[in-house]
């Protein structure tokens, strides 16, 4: 992909446009494919890698290497061309350059965030919206017909595109600092210092980089944009169908506004179908909040998974 974006950008801002695609390692490349087949993505396989991309785009949101213990590798963002120099320069302010991630591209800007976890930030074409992901199309009813479709006949729900990953950190205002004077990013609201929310300067959902407390980093999620309540329903049901019954929802966020569900993956982190989140558009200021503890989960659902904010994830060298 190339920064040749004619979008509208924010004025005097610099700052990273959009979430690229994330980059895992689990331990079986067989047990991913049949989950992410399950959850509805176009998974390609390569060697020793999948490729993640939704039906019909060929954009890879998220690229999976097997044979070691889950881990985030990386999460890439995109930039402008011509915000390239001032990011690379803010890089070497702030001291947080590294060498490329031997799993990564060697072109863009690679960092070390202050948990220690690689970030590439590259020359690319803007992947968030330019507006509102909108809602599916539906299809008028007759009279006399039902508007729910046959269980033996529904289709399968596809995601159109990742929305955003949840990260665990030791410390979250640290990690909003980072994202603000590094990365150009803003708050788009949090919980004290247990979870916050940041969307991209130019124009972005609600959140596109999330982070919530632990007692070291970690990946928490993948959140992927379908187009009704009625798609993440039916979503929870195909991977309770496909063998995925552990899962938390339908519900809705306070936080984004956006309704929900998670199904749990083989590796005890989580996969989200997400619907209708809130949008901040190019030229508004979002106006950030700190929000009590009770409003950082959701308005309606089932009882909180117990598991649900627990890390699993085992501490790597060489990040």
């Amino acid at each position: 992909m190339q920064g040749n974006d004619t979008r509208k950008r924010r004025s005097g801002a610099t700052g990273v446009h959009s979430i690229q695609r994330f980059v895992l390692t689990v331990p079986s490349l067989d047990e991913a494919e049949k989950f992410y087949k399950a959850f509805g993505l176009d998974v390609r396989r390569g060697g020793n890698a999948l490729e993640l991309r939704a039906h019909g785009d060929p954009h890879v949101w998220g690229v999976i290497h097997g044979g070691g213990q889950k881990r985030l590798e990386y999460v890439e963002m995109g930039m402008y061309a011509e915000d390239a120099d001032a990011l690379a320069r803010r890089v070497a302010q702030h001291g947080v350059g590294r060498a490329a991630h031997p799993l990564g591209p060697r072109d863009g800007l690679w960092l070390t965030d202050p948990d220690g976890v690689a970030m590439h930030v590259s020359v690319a074409s803007n992947t968030s919206p330019a507006v509102k992901s909108p809602a599916s199309a539906v299809s008028p009813v007759p009279p006399g017909h039902g508007a729910a479709p046959a269980r033996s006949k529904v289709a399968q729900v596809r995601p159109r595109r990742l929305a955003h990953v949840l990260r665990f950190t030791p410390d979250v205002p640290r990690m909003i600092k980072f994202c603000e004077d590094v990365l150009g990013m803003r708050l788009s609201d949090r919980s004290g210092d247990v979870i916050a929310f940041c969307h991209a300067v130019h124009g972005s959902d609600h959140h596109v980089l999330a982070f919530a407390k632990s007692d070291r980093p970690g990946y928490h999620h993948s959140s992927w944009d379908v187009g009704s309540v009625d798609e993440v329903g039916r979503g929870s049901e195909q991977m309770r169908n496909a063998g995925y019954g552990e899962g938390w929802g339908v519900g809705r966020h306070v936080l984004g506004s956006n309704y929900f569900y998670y199904v749990r993956d083989p590796w005890k982190s989580w996969a989200e179908y997400s619907y209708d989140i809130d949008y901040v558009p190019v030229d508004l200021d979002w106006p950030a909040a700190d929000h009590p503890g009770e409003d950082s989960i959701y308005v309606w659902g089932p009882p909180l998974h117990p598991e649900f904010i627990v890390n699993h994830e085992t501490p790597a060298s060489g990040r």
